[in-house]
């Protein structure tokens, strides 16, 4: 698992913050926060890895993992995996203890219902064999081991009196609760991962838009939605009509996903809920031909459960499914984007756990795509009840759409914006013409033997040594011969082979394919030998003694180059020719509409949070000479940038407003107020080369940094500075020219 930078981030901060607690006195408890789709568990996987190997904690651990219903067994598999070569941590279910204790870096898993005192079956309860919690508990510290107990998932079930139940009974040394809602109550610390972090490098959607095309209102925690109106077939087509979309969408980009549909019915069980369900099915199969019979249609139910083997594959065949959130809790299927919620929910408080299911990206290690339809999930729902109370679903959820105007003439402006790159982590085609390159520079073609080479291996068979002393400086060799005629077996090899010359790329499958494709095309190229016809020859001269070694050093080499030109290209701005102001934007609950006239967009939202900007919008409505204007974001290629130097690098600066005036003019202009002019500077510089560049191919544009002489009460005069930043003084307005619009 190549963990993301968010993630180091956040394990660094957990094992930092845990060492301080444990070398305290006392029972100490840390939240964990992390979004939903962030991948709380490997992080925690992670910590507890190095927490163990970390030589500052002197007393011995043992760790007990609890989670709701069947969730500590989703858990334990990905921590077994996690820890499957290094074999850090052992972990055990309860029948699975040894000398009726937790041993030193093994970690119990347990679920929330075994451990209820109330039912009279669970582990809790004493018993003649000694073989019940409290006592595994006592023993494990009789051995002088302190107890790190994990809370996981807490929000589903765990209220704050829960949480506090299983603290006491267990009496951990440290305790950590990891969610995305937490509920302990007065932690020592808390440790939290941000959601910008996680949309950041692509592992979850941008955001979740709620009834799009559909006019929402937020009054206070509340949102009401034009589709409340409709009826629930009218819902669910308005999503099949988005999946549709979607689906072209994937096609076009040549990305093999499969959008999945996610009809959620309410936990309760009622005759009521029958019927929706049974219209459901009626109404897909009559309207669209989609039926568990043919595959189309999946059921994740209680009582039924249809199709949902390999449900999760991003290419599976399945479009809709119907399910409840109590069966799905802890299912995860990344391809999930659209979710619908019928109003016999009545009422929801919508939460980031709400729309959990359709957070995930298909695939985190492509990020965010170039088609922005594919980067959001999409809520419909005639719900006329929902509330929208947490800070991170106000944030998340998009609830808002503004559109172009319809007059909007294209402005073909150019722009620029920092590409995200991956090349980093994982390997990209430039590795193969690289490989070319060193292949030649290294006279591989010479240095190889290609006649009569054939991949020999051996294992050891039936050793036997008469003491251990016999073993010094002995030489074992193996005898027994491995068939490698069979080429399954031999393409085991070679990936083997691939995989172990990776680092420091993480060895995932398109970076051992790019690897595998450089050398075959070494040999079509050199050699006239084509991995079709000559698989099984290509990889015995590869593999065998006398040439794995000219490999490895290219390869070596290859990766050094490779390296250095990908951080040559990421100090490099991409440019856009032709960027135009998007044709829609999203908006969450944490922005309110004003009441404008003259923006491009509409409605225009805003979320209050620079008074100096909502001041020059105010000026710019008052003017008969603008058209429109643009109050631009400061995002990836969506927003418009200038290209300026700063530190010898070049960075992109994204003006707060695009000015289009009715003589065809385009202004750009920055709002600066107070000591915020002082560090507009080489901004100032990179947005005038900007405008004299483009003045000079024919473009009309004019602008700069523009300021209010009064920052108080902005009522003094709005003045623009289009000077050399040296000249650029705080206070002194005296160079600036006074904007008149």
């Amino acid at each position: 698992m190549q963990l993301k930078d968010y993630q180091h981030t956040a394990i660094k901060k957990l094992l930092a913050r845990s060492k301080e607690l444990l070398a305290q006195s006392g029972e100490k408890k840390i939240i964990f926060k992390a979004p939903t789709g962030s991948g709380k568990t490997i992080m925690m996987a992670e910590f507890l890895k190095q927490m163990v190997d970390d030589s500052e904690i002197k007393t011995p651990l043992s760790f007990i993992w609890t989670a709701p219903r069947k969730l500590h067994t989703q858990s334990k598999e990905k921590l077994v995996r996690y820890f499957d070569t290094t074999r850090a941590i052992e972990c055990s279910d309860f029948e699975e203890l040894t000398d009726k204790q937790i041993g030193e870096n093994e970690i119990l898993f347990l679920n929330w219902e075994s451990i209820n005192k109330k039912d009279k079956n669970t582990i809790v309860k004493e018993n003649e064999k000694e073989f019940y919690l409290g006592k595994i508990i006592e023993n494990t510290k009789d051995e002088d081991r302190e107890v790190v107990l994990v809370i996981d998932e807490s929000h589903h079930h765990a209220t704050s009196e829960i949480s506090h139940s299983l603290i006491t009974d267990i009496g951990p040394r440290l305790t950590i609760e990891v969610s995305a809602t937490p509920v302990i109550q007065d932690p020592d610390e808390i440790v939290s991962v941000p959601l910008e972090d996680v949309k950041m490098e692509g592992m979850i959607k941008k955001s979740v838009l709620l009834n799009p095309n559909f006019k929402n209102v937020l009054s206070g925690d509340n949102v009401t939605s034009a589709l409340a109106d409709g009826t629930d077939m009218m819902v669910l087509e308005e999503a099949l009509k988005k999946r549709t979309e979607l689906v072209k969408a994937y096609q076009d980009a040549g990305i093999n996903v499969n959008p999945l549909l996610l009809i959620q019915l309410p936990d309760r069980k009622t005759q009521q809920e029958d019927l929706i369900k049974d219209e459901i099915i009626r109404h897909l199969k009559d309207k669209h031909g989609m039926t568990t019979e043919n595959g189309r249609l999946a059921i994740y139910l209680s009582e039924e459960k249809e199709n949902l083997e390999n449900i999760s594959k991003n290419d599976q065949e399945t479009e809709v499914l119907i399910f409840k959130q109590a069966i799905a809790l802890g299912w995860d299927c990344p391809r999930a984007q659209i979710l619908v919620l019928f109003r016999d929910w009545k009422s929801l408080t919508f939460s980031v756990q709400t729309v959990g299911r359709i957070m995930r990206m298909p695939e985190p290690d492509m990020g965010h795509y170039e088609n922005e339809i594919l980067n959001f999930g999409y809520v419909y729902t005639n719900l006329t009840n929902i509330e929208i109370k947490e800070d991170m679903a106000r944030s998340y959820v998009t609830i808002y759409t503004s559109k172009r105007i319809d007059s909007y003439k294209p402005l073909e402006l150019t722009s620029v914006y920092r590409l995200r790159h991956r090349e980093k982590t994982r390997l990209s085609p430039l590795f193969i013409r690289l490989f070319l390159e060193e292949a030649k520079e290294y006279k591989l073609e010479e240095k190889i033997e290609t006649k009569g080479q054939k991949l020999e291996l051996t294992f050891i068979s039936d050793y036997q040594a008469g003491g251990v002393d016999q073993l010094i400086n002995a030489e074992i060799r193996g005898e027994a011969k491995i068939d490698t005629e069979n080429e399954t077996d031999l393409q085991k090899l070679y990936d083997f082979f691939v995989r172990n010359n990776l680092t420091p790329f993480y060895p995932e499958d398109r970076s051992i394919g790019r690897v595998k494709e450089a050398i075959y095309y070494f040999f079509k190229e050199q050699l006239k030998m084509d991995y079709g016809k000559y698989f099984a020859e290509i990889i015995n001269i590869v593999l065998s003694e006398k040439n794995r070694q000219h490999f490895v050093n290219v390869i070596d080499k290859t990766k050094e180059r490779y390296i250095a030109e990908t951080q040559k290209r990421e100090a490099k701005l991409q440019q856009l020719s032709d960027w135009e102001v998007p044709q829609q934007l999203n908006y969450g609950g944490d922005y309110v509409a004003l009441k404008v006239g003259r923006s491009v967009m509409t409605p225009f939202y805003y979320d209050n949070r620079w008074k100096t900007e909502e001041a020059f919008i105010k000026f710019l409505e008052q003017s008969n000479q603008i058209e429109w204007w643009f109050k631009n974001g400061d995002r990836d290629s969506t927003f418009f940038a200038v290209p300026y130097m700063e530190n010898g690098n070049q960075n992109p600066f994204y003006v707060d407003f695009i000015v289009k005036f009715k003589n065809g003019t385009i202004g750009l202009y920055d709002t600066k107020g107070g000591r915020t002019i002082k560090d507009a500077k080489e901004k100032s510089d990179g947005l005038q080369d900007y405008i004299g560049a483009q003045n000079k191919k024919g473009k009309k544009m004019v602008g700069g940094i523009v300021a209010n002489t009064n920052s108080r009460d902005y009522s003094g005069r709005w003045v623009c500075y289009k000077g050399q930043s040296s000249d650029l003084v705080l206070d002194n307005f005296s160079n600036w020219e006074t904007l008149e619009l």
